[in-house]
């Protein structure tokens, strides 16, 4: 059938019919709004069958009008995104490349972070002060392995104070100027560290031979180490504090006991200086130099004059009754020397002795009436 053979094809729509149509449905919706969006009062018994006719007559009418506005606004997208995607794509992969920068910025300060923060939170008992430093070179090879820090004898820094890093210890101060300072690391084949084993407290000297792992000489007693043990400074001789780490026991391809850095699971850049002499620092000189006063006197009721008090009995002395008090005693004066002797004289007869004197009369007793 021909498209003109089509029996709708005579249907002619009066076009005033459908602009009236169109009128009548656009009064009653701008009616049902003004309606709907009435403010004069709040009760709602005054306009609320008037608002909800507007709602329900409103709501097809608009979404009708609204979904072919929708369609072409998602039309337009799409076809915007189909033109222009290869421009998005390389942006987006400029955005990639700018995001994985500030990832990697990101972990590396991560990691600096926590570094700094575990170095920060390196304590030692009894508390040693320290110093805070960074090694900017190091000179490494088959006879010397040093480091020089950027701390020196501003900071109190000297010879000989151990230096650590956030896991262990790494060696000592050699050599003290303004401004900067030589460390000698464990490795170095001139270094000699008391150290002590934490399981069986044997004793030992950590030499460095230039490798990786130094030994431990002169280990004593039977089976005084196995695989794994923890190795710490001893504190022999003054020359370190006791007690910090310093790594792992591991068995030698020659056979001997060698240790394991702690120090060498991290880089050795950022480090921590104790500033450690020896043990007196850490007593309080003060404390033991300070002589304790003498006990107060027994106190107690006056006594006169010459009276011994009673003595203290002492808390380990065995107790015992104290002696009575001694009577006050008046000197005397010192007796004269005696005379030198005389001629005797004739004997003569002694004089009478005197009479015993009489006792007095006594008066007779009264008389007594009757």
């Amino acid at each position: 059938m021909a498209f003109r053979d089509n029996p709708f094809g005579e249907l002619k729509v009066p076009l005033a019919w459908t602009a009236g149509v169109a009128l009548a449905v656009a009064v009653v919706v701008a009616v049902a709004l003004l309606m709907s969006d009435r403010r004069e009062t709040f009760q709602t018994e005054a306009y609320g069958a008037t608002r909800r006719v507007g709602d329900a007559v409103a709501a097809p009418v608009t979404q009708t009008l609204a979904t072919p506005t929708q369609w072409i606004g998602d039309g337009v997208d799409y076809v915007r995104g189909y033109f222009f995607a290869i421009s998005e794509n390389r942006r987006l992969k400029a955005e990639l490349v700018v995001a994985q920068e500030w990832r990697d910025a990101a972990l590396a300060m991560r990691d600096t972070n926590d570094r700094y923060r575990a170095l920060l939170g390196l304590k030692t008992d009894p508390p040693i002060p320290m110093a805070a430093a960074r090694t900017v070179s190091g000179s490494r090879g088959p006879f010397a392995n040093t480091r020089l820090a950027n701390a020196g004898r501003e900071k109190g820094i000297k010879v000989g104070n151990p230096v650590m890093s956030e896991t262990g210890l790494v060696g000592r101060i050699i050599g003290v100027t303004d401004g900067a300072s030589r460390i000698l690391l464990l490795t170095d084949i001139a270094s000699r560290t008391p150290v002590m084993v934490d399981r069986t407290n044997a004793r030992s000297i950590l030499t460095g031979d230039g490798g990786p792992n130094p030994r431990l000489d002169y280990l004593r007693g039977k089976d005084p180490v196995k695989e794994g043990d923890r190795v710490v400074t001893s504190g022999d001789g003054g020359v370190l504090p006791r007690g910090l780490p310093v790594g792992v026991a591991v068995k030698g391809l020659d056979g001997r006991w060698r240790v394991a850095l702690a120090s060498d699971s991290s880089p050795i850049d950022f480090v921590r200086i104790l500033l450690f002499q020896d043990f007196s620092q850490l007593a309080n000189a003060a404390e033991l130099n300070r002589i304790p006063p003498p006990p107060p006197p027994a106190t107690g009721p006056a006594t006169s004059v010459g009276v011994t008090p009673a003595p203290v009995l002492s808390a380990t002395a065995p107790a015992t009754i104290p002696a009575p008090a001694a009577r006050a005693v008046t000197p005397r004066p010192a007796a004269p020397r005696p005379a030198p002797p005389r001629r005797a004289a004739p004997a003569t007869s002694p004089p009478p002795a005197a009479a015993p004197p009489q006792a007095p009369p006594q008066p007779p007793p009264a008389e007594v009436p009757f």
